[in-house]
């Protein structure tokens, strides 16, 4: 075999790995950095602030923003927290 076939599938390969472990990493979510900033907007630590948070983990933005506004969170700070809680690119 030529070494430049051998240097071509060794590159293939090792692209198609590093490609697999970049798809396969999990999203990471942040419910500590949502709570951090409805705090910081006024509400009060709280279940309800952390669960308001899980569903901006889970892509429920809406579902997010009402329950931090519920909890006293302005809507602003409410939807920016929501982002910050399941890492959207602003």
């Amino acid at each position: 075999m030529r070494t430049s076939t051998r240097i071509a599938g060794a590159l293939t390969g090792l692209t198609l790995t590093l490609g697999g472990a970049v798809l396969a990493a999990p999203a990471r979510a942040d419910i500590p950095a949502c709570t951090r900033m409805a705090e910081l907007a006024g509400a009060t630590a709280s279940d309800s602030v952390t669960a308001a948070c899980g569903r901006g983990v889970v892509g429920d933005l809406q579902g997010c923003v009402t329950g931090l506004t519920g909890a006293g969170v302005a809507g602003g700070a409410a939807t920016g927290a929501c982002r910050a809680a399941a890492h959207e690119p602003r």
